[in-house]
């Protein structure tokens, strides 16, 4: 090797040091402290001194430059409420959340809710989300129980009636309650046959006792068996022919 070519070898090791050298100065100069963090988002239910009280452990120790932004995130969306999370880093040493909420549209078994997807979510702090209805099934079919509420829902707007309550049981039986009043035994299988023998009665007369059913039952190959209040034994209903 000729002592030119040596030389430039050194000046090429070198000048990769220096930039080595002065990247790491640059990146320990640009890494400072998080000290400030900004909340954006259109929030309903939650506000943004909880959130922060939320977010606010996931930062802490965390510098602008190393923190994991992808980590942060999936972290944010631990907190109940947050839908999805979006971060994005402000100079010099600031950090913005942008949230997006959940937005309820029924409870869901022990004190949970419901999506407009039928995912299910933790309530948190937030007790007062309107009026919703209770919704209930085994772990995953909050989607199915969501559908057939949805279904239903319209169906018993027809009569003036209001979905309180809607249960999916374990073995996929349906009950419903209306008006937070009688239930509404369905049964698991030939559920639209069902619901317009349903339909049927009550516009057949069987509203007019609306304030003493304590339960229908539909689970029966012809009519409909009706439970008063104050009686120990339905009363069978043929009214549907």
């Amino acid at each position: 090797m000729t002592t030119a070519t040596s030389n430039r070898l050194l000046g090429l090791i070198l000048i990769v040091a220096l930039l080595v050298a002065g990247g790491r100065t640059l990146w320990i100069w640009l890494d400072k402290p998080i000290e400030r963090v900004s909340i954006r988002g259109d929030l309903e239910y939650v506000n943004a001194a909880y959130l922060q009280d939320q977010l606010a452990p996931l930062i802490a120790g965390e510098s602008w430059l190393s923190v994991d932004i992808g980590q942060l995130r999936s972290e944010a969306l631990e907190v109940p409420w947050l839908k999805d999370v979006r971060l994005s880093r402000r100079w010099p040493d600031a950090l913005t959340f942008e949230l997006y909420e959940q937005r309820p549209v029924a409870w869901w078994n022990d004190g949970l809710l419901l999506n407009a997807q039928g995912e299910a979510f933790a309530a948190g702090p937030i007790s007062n989300v309107g009026d919703r209805p209770w919704l209930a099934g085994p772990q995953g079919s909050g989607h199915e129980v969501l559908a057939y509420y949805d279904a239903l829902k319209r169906q018993f707007e027809r009569l003036d009636m209001t979905i309180t309550q809607l249960r999916l049981e374990p073995r996929g039986a349906w009950r419903v309650q209306l008006d937070n009043s009688f239930w509404i035994m369905l049964g698991r299988t030939d559920l639209d046959m069902r619901l317009e023998r349903f339909i049927t009665a009550w516009q057949r007369g069987l509203s007019a006792g609306r304030n003493d059913i304590r339960y229908i039952d539909l689970r029966y190959p012809n009519g409909v068996s009706v439970a008063w209040h104050g009686e120990n034994e339905p009363e069978n209903d043929n009214s549907d022919g």
